[in-house]
């Protein structure tokens, strides 16, 4: 073989990738170990919160010592092992629901009419026990308080521009707020599905349910609900404005700071200090004795201060001429403020006789994430940065999320994680001469998303293709998931989570442990064929294959592939090894056929492989393609599978044809040792009778047909047994007062259930089952519901 130093080189290099990725998922089963044990309470009980909550407390922890040198957190280690699907280990389950409520206040453009909210109200009152649609509900309420007043005038808005005009009679603008509210629920499980996609997970169960405005989401391995949360509930409102400087509002700023020192100083004189509790008002007047939450606060303060009333002393309101909205402020005048003090610049910033103190078109936001200003100051703290922006006379914003065809996440110009798109022909023709006006005045445009401003760059020349950064102090896991979001496009509505928790696997520990056992029976019995079959070339054949599982595994577990190991993946894996057993077979028995006609065992070896290959590389090559279709077209398990099984043919070809070929021939070369390809089995194989296949051709074509047609027959007249993922089912929640296994409850349900699709898995614990049946799923009754 050529480049046997290359292909050995290979495989160790490999081998220890493999070892190292691995290493994670021993790590991180551990730690697992560890949540269970202190999550299962005397009786043996599993509080799956409880196990999360223990998860999270140790997820920014390290848990891993690599070899002395680097450690790793409990979340490094998650992003690295072998991820596993809902079926083998469970995950988070969320009930979204879209609120019809604010769909329909959308649709009528905010309307504050006291007789449309006053609908609204009751609708909503109503709807608690009623299983009428929400619009229903609410069109009914609204025309039996106002008899012969139209639905028109109420919805004819911008938003529903070009579908509802004034003359429009009810029942048309009743049609087109039901559709729109169908839409909106649609159009959220469609993006929904999208995020999550995007997750970094595989195999989620998303699902609408019918006839609800609730969208169930089930994540599989979602150990970080706070992220998965902001994924699901982001509107992801992405808007552009132009920044205000603060010098260009001078005036306005002099009159706020004017009127609250002022506040100050009518406050330090009702106190009137004595010359004792001088010291102690400055001290609370000066920046760092500034009270933390409120204003009120530092009423308190002052009052506490300047209590002692013997003494009548104002030197100290030299300290009173300047606000917290600048003391406060690092370097002052900057509007940077400690995470501490927003809370007391929020409260000044609310106030009505503030507010009217700067133009109506000045709107005052906070950046998304306090920043260190000065990188090489190591005493700095970071601070939150304030803006002004200029939201125009009608506070629409130039462009908005709508103008953004594209997302991914990118580094910016320093290598910090940030957010790269792309816009339509519309935005990159707005942008474009934005940006040019904005360079010639050299001023800053705001990228705010969500009512945080992330990025506010100076502009210094026109930007014309429409691709532009994102900026944020990003980790790399937020700009992937803000890219996520921009991509997946924006919510029609934010939806609210009515029901979170955390669910067991679907496959009960007992149906895994008897999946895994059969996976482990049907390796040995391989072993022992090979070995029984083909001696010490078995055996060579047996260490192969365990490389391939090795080489399998150790691919899975990389993050670069962000895939879950599924039941499905697990048959992809049984599938491959077989295919590695299969290519040594066809490659020993060309071996052997040159053995018999009288090669010397090195030549025999040498084109045994060679002959053996064209047909070994085509089989393979024909299993990939229909693997990547498998892949491109499918969803959920299937691309599971197929993700599984295109690894697992490359790691078999590779074993099969290089590695088992190293062995071998080191084995041949060295000491002088001898390879067997056969044994007494393989010899009386060998001696036995001759089939005829082809001269009983006619028989095998007779028989095929029959069975055909029976199945053709059987599949007319009773179809496919559909499972709960095709046709749905009733779902319920069943608490019992002893740990159950979801395994035997699943084989009782099934006999009673007459072997309906079924589904069965721990819901927050280990005594509260989740149960799903499609039995009488065709039936819409109240008999049916009580009998299941």
């Amino acid at each position: 073989m050529k480049n046997k130093g290359f292909v050995l080189v290979l495989t160790v290099i490999i081998t220890l990738i493999c070892l190292y990725y691995l290493s994670f998922t021993l790590i991180s089963r551990r730690v697992q170990s560890d949540a269970v044990a202190y999550a299962t309470d005397s009786k043996g009980n599993i509080n799956l919160e409880k196990k999360q909550t223990y998860i999270d407390s140790v997820w920014n922890k390290p848990v891993y010592n690599f070899l002395g040198v680097t450690e790793f957190t409990y979340k490094e280690v998650k992003n690295n092992e072998i991820s596993l699907g809902l079926d083998l280990q469970g995950g988070m389950h969320v009930t979204l629901e879209v609120s019809p409520i604010d769909i329909i206040k959308g649709l009528s453009g905010y309307s504050q009419d006291s007789a449309f909210l006053k609908a609204l109200n009751e609708a909503s009152i109503q709807q608690r026990n009623s299983q009428e649609r929400f619009a229903t509900l609410f069109f009914d309420a609204y025309r039996e308080a106002n008899p012969g007043k139209r639905l028109a005038p109420l919805f004819a808005t911008a938003s529903t521009r070009g579908r509802i005009s004034l003359s429009d009679p009810d029942d048309k603008v009743i049609s087109v707020v039901e559709e729109e509210i169908e839409s909106a629920i649609d159009r959220s499980l469609t993006i929904l599905t999208n995020r999550i996609d995007q997750f970094g997970t595989t195999s989620p169960n998303i699902q609408r349910l019918t006839g609800t405005g609730r969208i169930q989401v089930e994540i599989p391995g979602a150990d970080n609900p706070q992220r998965v949360r902001k994924l699901l509930q982001g509107v992801a409102k992405l808007e552009f404005w132009d920044v205000i400087e603060p010098n260009a509002l001078n005036s306005s700023l002099v009159a706020i700071n004017q009127l609250l020192a002022n506040e100050q100083k009518a406050r330090a004189r009702a106190a009137t200090p004595s010359t004792k509790n001088e010291k102690s008002l400055k001290d609370a007047l000066s920046k760092k004795e500034q009270p933390a939450d409120s204003v009120s606060d530092l009423e308190k303060t002052l009052e506490h201060a300047a209590s002692d009333t013997t003494a009548n002393s104002l030197d100290s309101l030299q300290n009173l001429n300047v606000s917290p909205l600048f003391s406060l402020s690092e370097p002052a005048g900057y509007f940077r403020y400690d995470l501490k003090d927003t809370a007391v610049i929020n409260d000044i910033l609310r106030r009505d006789d503030v507010r009217s103190l700067l133009p109506r078109n000045v709107g005052i936001f906070w950046g998304n994430k306090p920043e260190k200003y000065n990188s090489t100051d190591p005493n700095e703290s970071a601070k939150l940065q304030l803006y002004f922006l200029d939201l125009g006379r009608n506070r629409t914003a130039k462009l908005t999320g709508e103008a953004v065809v594209s997302a991914r996440n990118d580094l910016d110009e320093k290598a910090q994680p940030a957010v790269s798109m792309s816009m339509n022909a519309t935005g990159t023709r707005i942008w474009a001469k934005w940006t040019a006006e904005a360079a010639t005045k050299h001023s800053r445009i705001a990228i705010m998303l969500d009512n945080q401003v992330f990025s506010a760059p100076y502009v210094n020349s026109e930007i014309p293709n429409g691709n532009s950064i994102i900026q944020g102090n990003f980790t790399v896991e937020e700009a992937k998931d803000l890219a996520n979001i921009l991509e997946a496009g924006s919510l029609p509505v934010s939806p609210r989570i009515v029901e979170e928790a955390v669910i067991g696997p679907t496959l009960g520990q007992t149906a895994q442990q008897q999946g895994f056992i059969s996976i482990a029976c049907g390796l040995i019995l391989v072993v022992i064929f090979m070995v029984a079959y083909y001696a010490k070339g078995g055996m060579i054949a047996n260490l192969a294959l365990l490389f391939n599982i090795f080489f399998l595994l150790g691919i899975l577990a990389q993050p670069a592939f962000g895939t879950a190991l599924t039941l499905p993946g697990i048959a992809g894996i049984v599938l491959t090894m077989g295919m590695a057993v299969d290519a040594n077979v066809l490659i020993y028995e060309r071996i052997k056929e040159e053995l018999a006609k009288g090669r010397t065992l090195k030549d025999a070896i040498h084109l045994g492989f060679d002959h053996a290959f064209s047909a070994i590389f085509d089989s393979n090559l024909t299993t990939f393609i229909t693997g990547f279709f498998l892949y491109i077209l499918g969803q959920g398990p299937i691309r599971g599978f197929a993700i599984t099984l295109m690894i697992g043919i490359v790691t078999s070809f590779f074993t099969a044809i290089y590695v088992s070929r190293l062995f071998i021939e080191w084995m041949t070369r060295r000491h002088g040792r001898t390879i067997t390809f056969e044994t007494a089995l393989g010899r009386i194989v060998q001696n036995r009778k001759v089939f005829e296949f082809v001269g009983n051709r006619r028989k095998a074509y007779l028989a095929s047909s029959v069975l055909i047609v029976t199945g053709l027959i059987v599949l007319a007249f009773q179809g496919l047994n559909l499972g709960v993922d095709f046709k749905g089912g009733r779902s319920y929640l069943v608490a019992f007062n002893h740990p159950v296994s979801a395994t035997e409850l699943k084989i009782d349900l099934a006999k009673a259930f007459e072997n309906q699709g079924l589904e069965v898995k721990n819901y927050g614990s280990n005594n509260v089952m989740k149960v799903t049946t499609s039995y009488l799923i065709e039936e819409d009754s109240e008999e049916a519901d009580v009998k299941v």
